[in-house]
């Protein structure tokens, strides 16, 4: 793998992205990811999906959306696939925000289990709507139910962004803390998950996110249709 970086030890799989200085999300990261989270699976071990220091993922690779309309529809289906496959996996997945997560990367986030970020002067939401871009339908549906609906209009359709501190409350992250602890706590909560029983667990997210996976699917089948104006 030449994008992330994969440590898989006592069931416990840490994916850190490392695509240049925003982590952008290209197809070829995505595929990355896809086989990072195959060989989790296999291991039956929680996910730590995590970035560099100061950057979690900028967002979608820029060079890619603007290739061709057919290149940018396919690069955010994909991108929808890997969320729709993280809020259905069988194990946890924690996302440990090293800083800025925007747009793609903030649905990254919006995608995990449980969120850890750190402190500083970061920006995390999605920013879609600042940058010229109508939202598509599945960055909608997974925002409808994963941000508290006095943030959603906040964050979807007016683009704000949050500092850490700010994006708990916005529903981006669970608990943030100084960046020196970031993997320490996240290592700490994905052993507390460890404890759970993951049959349980799996059977449990299915059912509590029933409505929202089959919401996503047909957002997902719908977005790959439409022509984007780049």
């Amino acid at each position: 793998m030449e994008l992330i970086d994969l440590d898989i030890t006592e069931q416990i799989a840490t994916i850190t992205l490392k695509n240049g200085k925003v982590n952008a999300i290209s197809p070829q990261v995505i595929v990355e990811i896809n086989d990072a989270l195959d060989q989790a699976e296999s291991a039956g071990a929680v996910v730590i999906l995590t970035g560099q220091p100061g950057i979690f993922s900028g967002g979608f690779d820029l060079k890619t959306m603007k290739e061709s309309s057919e290149s940018a529809v396919a690069l955010v289906t994909a991108g929808s696939t890997l969320s729709r496959r993280m809020l259905s996996f069988p194990f946890p997945i924690i996302g440990a925000c090293t800083g800025h997560a925007i747009a793609k990367g903030a649905f990254l986030l919006l995608s995990c289990d449980h969120r850890v970020g750190s402190l500083g002067a970061f920006k995390i939401g999605l920013n879609e709507v600042a940058i010229g871009m109508t939202m598509h339908q599945a960055g909608i549906e997974v925002a409808r139910n994963r941000i508290p609906i006095n943030y959603l209009t906040r964050s979807v359709i007016n683009a704000e962004l949050f500092s850490p501190e700010a994006a708990i409350p916005a529903g981006f992250l669970d608990t943030v803390v100084e960046p020196e602890q970031l993997m320490a706590t996240a290592k700490i909560i994905a052993n507390q998950m460890l404890t759970l029983n993951m049959t349980a667990h799996h059977g449990t997210k299915l059912k509590e996110r029933k409505d929202m996976l089959a919401a996503l699917d047909a957002a997902i089948e719908l977005d790959s249709t439409i022509v984007l104006k780049l």
